[in-house]
């Protein structure tokens, strides 16, 4: 586990992309993690979304919020379809509870988000995938990094 710190910084240019999953994710996002929080049950990562990927049906177990720093992002089917249609530079909040069936990027986008507790994926009746959360997320960049 990673042990408590007082401060962290992270030069984010600095890091490289990496895959996200395509368990979770299609067509080809990105993601670098900036922060694991154990006591608190949180991830903060950043995301590059490439015209038409979208992210797998998934229920978040605790609030995110985010800052959509370039493109667009159709949230819950977008503002059409009784959803969110978020542009840059917005800022979005996502309850506990809030369940996407699809987050989808039309154009190239980019967004900053901080999960506080994890993301539950879920296959299309609802019944858990699976759950992604700070220790997962850890793990998972430490194997892409070269860092476990």
């Amino acid at each position: 586990m990673k042990p408590l710190v007082p401060q962290e910084y992270v030069q984010i240019q600095n890091l490289e992309w990496q895959p996200f999953p395509e368990a979770f994710s299609e067509g080809g996002i990105r993601w670098k993690l900036l922060h694991v929080s154990p006591e608190l049950g949180a991830w903060t990562a950043i995301f590059d979304c490439p015209t038409g990927s979208s992210f797998a049906s998934h229920i978040h177990v605790g609030p995110g919020e985010y800052l959509l720093t370039k493109g667009k992002m159709e949230v819950r089917g977008g503002s059409e379809e009784g959803g969110a249609t978020a542009l840059a530079l917005g800022y979005g909040y996502e309850s506990c509870g809030a369940r996407h069936d699809k987050t989808y990027f039309p154009v190239p986008s980019e967004f900053y988000m901080t999960f506080l507790g994890p993301l539950q994926f879920i296959n299309a009746d609802g019944s858990p995938r699976a759950v992604v959360g700070w220790e997962q997320a850890q793990g998972l960049w430490a194997s892409q990094t070269g860092q476990a």
